[in-house]
């Protein structure tokens, strides 16, 4: 179907389910950053745009959604919530439980957002592959989404989701459409490093995590602009709870393990990983060793297609 009749019938259904301020989660993300320009479309100022610092961001994540918003000419309320996303994870390593800690915070940081504005919907981008792998129906749960299985039982707020039944490729040709810089943009998890830190989630691991994602990224970038590889579909960092001996000099150190993955795939339902090249993998361990010392001692490539693995490690 063409991308502009997609586009059209979303913002005619957003129209005939919203009739009174709405809000939205602003991540930065492709999924959420659709949804919000249809919605703003569909109901101008009735709809209110937050974004959460959740602490768990990637590196610079913040200024670039302020500024990707402020171009599109859409207002958007940033809300510093890191504290207590951090003391809700503390102690937690259950990749399904930090899910659901996630998802209740983002709801208690709404539902203070939503007294303040009176908002009575939630516009959320939750996509196919979002509900799909939370199950539904007959299917079994390979993982649940902070924005599917996350929900809390007594959220008070109607929950409206304009992408439900798209795939990523159809939901990135409509951001291409809308004029959106993230339509090309990889995925990244809702519940953001907390599911790359394997785990407890502490500010020092995600910190450990957010610069071996930036390293991994960054030198990925580089090589497919200079015709060294194609460039993957989704390529990040995930720091693993497993420590080894490792040496710094003439002194034997125990650091955590750093997992490398990229993957290419159309929509994420299934992917293969990456052949890259060896030296740029070396490059990429020797850069993460060198900025983590004395806490990462280890870096390993992931080589595993989807199925039977997921993309991301939780």
């Amino acid at each position: 179907m063409d991308t502009q009749v997609l586009i059209d019938e979303a913002i005619e259904s957003l129209q005939s389910q919203i009739d009174d301020t709405a809000i939205i989660a602003c991540s930065g993300g492709i999924d959420s950053t659709v949804a919000a320009v249809l919605a703003h479309n569909a109901v101008g100022s009735m709809l209110r745009c937050v974004y959460v610092d959740t602490g768990l961001m990637r590196e610079g994540e913040s200024e670039e959604v302020e500024s990707m918003f402020s171009e599109l000419g859409i207002d958007l309320r940033v809300v510093d919530a890191s504290q207590s996303f951090f003391r809700s994870l503390s102690g937690v390593v259950d990749p399904e439980e930090k899910r659901k800690e996630i998802g209740e915070q983002f709801i208690r940081v709404f539902e203070e957002e939503q007294r303040i504005c009176e908002a009575k919907y939630l516009v959320q981008g939750t996509i196919a592959p979002d509900w799909i792998e939370s199950g539904g129906g007959e299917r079994d749960v390979i993982k649940s989404h902070h924005n599917v299985g996350g929900l809390p039982e007594d959220v008070d707020l109607d929950i409206v989701e304009p992408l439900r039944e798209f795939y990523k490729d159809e939901v990135r040709a409509m951001a291409r459409h809308l004029g959106i810089q993230s339509s090309e943009r990889q995925p990244f998890p809702g519940p953001g490093l907390a599911v790359r830190v394997l785990g407890e989630v502490t500010p020092d691991r995600v910190a450990s995590c957010r610069e071996a994602c930036h390293i991994v990224e960054k030198r990925i970038r580089e090589a497919a602009s200079d015709g060294r590889c194609d460039l993957p579909w989704q390529y990040f960092a995930a720091l693993l709870p497993v420590r080894s001996v490792g040496v710094h000099g003439d002194v034997r150190v125990h650091g955590e393990t750093v997992v490398v993955r990229a993957v290419t795939s159309l929509d994420g339902m299934s992917a293969r990983y990456s052949d890259l090249p060896q030296d740029l993998l070396a490059e990429i361990s020797t850069e993460i060793t060198n900025s983590l010392k004395g806490q990462v001692n280890r870096v390993v490539y992931d080589i595993t297609h989807k199925p039977p693995g997921t993309i991301e490690w939780e």
